[in-house]
C-alpha cells in the first residue's frame, strides 16, 4: 500500500501515526511527539519559535502526524493566561497551513512546575535543570502524556 505524503495508515484502530505537542514560547518552543502507536509520549526538541515552521514543515515531510495538541496555558484561577494572545495567532496560522491535521487543546497549567519536579526526580544535576530547552521539551512532553491519559 503506498501512501501519499501527509496521510496516515489506521486500521482496526491501531493507528499509525503519531500526535505532535507543542508548549507555545515567544522566543523557544518545546515539542514531544508519541511513538507511531500512540502508547508513549517523548521529548523531540526545542526550537527557536522563529523557526518553528520550517521546522514543522521538514518534519512533517518525514513523519507521519495524525494531529497535534497545543498545550493552553491558564493561570491557577482557571483565568486565561496573559500568554494567550499570542499563542492564539500561532494556532491560526498551523491550522491554516496545515488543514489537514487536527488541533486540539490541552491544560497546561502546572505543566512547568511538573517538568521541573520530573528532572528533579530524575536526578539531573543543576546545570541540567536550568536549561530551559529542556524544561520546554519536557513540558511538552507532559502535555502529551495528559493528552493520551485523557483519551484512554
Amino acid at each position: 500500500m503506498q501512501l501519499a505524503k501527509n496521510d496516515y495508515f489506521c486500521a482496526n484502530s491501531t493507528h499509525m501515526a503519531r500526535i505532535l505537542a507543542i508548549d507555545y514560547g515567544k522566543k523557544k518552543t518545546g515539542l514531544a511527539v508519541t511513538d507511531p502507536l500512540q502508547i508513549i509520549a517523548n521529548g523531540l526538541t526545542t526550537v527557536p519559535t522563529h523557526q518553528l515552521f520550517d521546522f514543522l514543515d521538514k518534519y512533517l515531510q518525514t513523519e507521519a502526524v495524525e494531529r497535534i495538541v497545543v498545550g493552553y496555558p491558564t493561570q491557577t484561577t482557571g483565568e486565561i493566561s496573559e500568554s494567550m494572545k499570542y499563542i492564539t495567532p500561532f494556532v491560526n496560522r498551523l491550522k491554516n497551513k496545515y488543514p489537514h491535521l487536527p488541533v486540539e487543546w490541552v491544560d497546561e497549567r502546572f505543566t512547568s512546575k511538573m517538568a521541573f519536579q520530573t528532572m528533579l526526580d530524575a536526578g539531573l544535576k543543576k546545570t541540567a535543570r536550568q536549561n530551559k530547552n529542556l524544561v520546554d521539551q519536557i513540558s511538552a512532553t507532559i502535555i502529551l502524556q495528559s493528552y493520551l491519559e485523557t483519551k484512554r
